[in-house]
């Protein structure tokens, strides 16, 4: 549990920052192109690891997969694409402080998936940790005035309703990778290069459709961000297959309060104190749902 959880911890960080770069130097470069050419660099980086687990027989253990496996694999893929495209619309439309709390309630749709799905017991706490999470999403949206202000501006934000729909896709993400590797056991070193090459996939078609202007130039600062998304995926990686998802993707999550910071701090982006406090409310909620 302990090795699971510094891993979490590891992740948040890792993730936190990388949020911070996408805002900071991608916030113009075509989403699925984006993910294409970061999720290729993320994998060049991840191969020796991948290829050393291979020559162990790790791979073998994806020879005798039947058609739970796939559809498994396939839904995760498939989630882990949604949850990261709508992300990154929503941040190309608002401000990364604002959109990032919203999207990091991910744990407030995690556990009840997992209640239905797994049989996951839900405490007096864990329910009272997510209204705490949701009552976050109202603080990211308040300013002045009414108090029912805040709901109707989300339900009027693009950036919010992008943000809450990346959210739901990530919440069956993070079930449906918990189910892999701890389920199915399929081994870390192989599902990290199979997530993100089947999320390559996915996007590649519209990503040759729609080629970046500068693709050259800007290919220093696309190895830099697969480098953090191949540290990223490997350390959540590790976390959830060593602790359940209604623990480890609460704490992942707390990423927002790193994006949170280095938006407010390096961007200045405005209302900066709303947004820390609603990104701590975040945090609070979904540790109470990992107690």
């Amino acid at each position: 549990m302990e090795l699971g959880l510094s891993y979490s911890i590891v992740a948040a960080f890792v993730w936190g920052a990388y949020l911070f770069v996408l805002k900071r130097y991608f916030n113009e470069f075509p989403a699925t192109t984006l993910a294409v050419v970061v999720n290729a660099f993320a994998i060049v980086f991840y191969a020796p690891v991948t290829i050393r687990a291979v020559r162990n027989g790790d791979g073998a253990s994806l020879a005798g997969a039947g058609l739970e496996h796939v559809a498994v694999i396939t839904l995760t893929i498939l989630t882990t694409a949604g949850g990261f495209i709508f992300f990154l619309y929503a941040i190309q439309a608002g401000e990364v402080s604002y959109v990032a709390p919203i999207n990091k309630i991910v744990p407030v749709f995690v556990l009840p998936i997992e209640v239905v799905v797994l049989g996951q017991f839900l405490t007096p706490l864990q329910v009272a940790g997510v209204v705490v999470a949701t009552l976050a999403v109202y603080v990211a949206n308040y300013r002045a005035g009414s108090l029912l202000d805040p709901i109707r501006r989300a339900a009027h934000s693009r950036p919010a309703q992008l943000a809450l729909l990346s959210a739901m896709l990530f919440a069956v993400t993070d079930v449906g990778r918990r189910v892999v590797l701890q389920e199915l056991a399929v081994p870390t070193a192989i599902w990290v290069p199979l997530l993100l090459a089947g999320v390559l996939v996915v996007f590649l078609p519209s990503a040759l459709r729609h080629p970046p202007e500068d693709l050259r130039g800007a290919l220093p600062k696309l190895a830099g961000a697969g480098a953090i998304v191949a540290v990223g995926e490997h350390t959540t990686t590790l976390a959830f297959s060593l602790i359940p998802a209604s623990i480890a993707s609460p704490v992942v999550n707390t990423q927002a309060i790193v994006a949170v910071i280095l938006g407010g701090v390096l961007l200045g982006e405005q209302h900066f104190r709303i947004r820390i406090v609603a990104a701590v409310l975040a945090v609070v909620g979904v540790t109470m749902i990992a107690i």
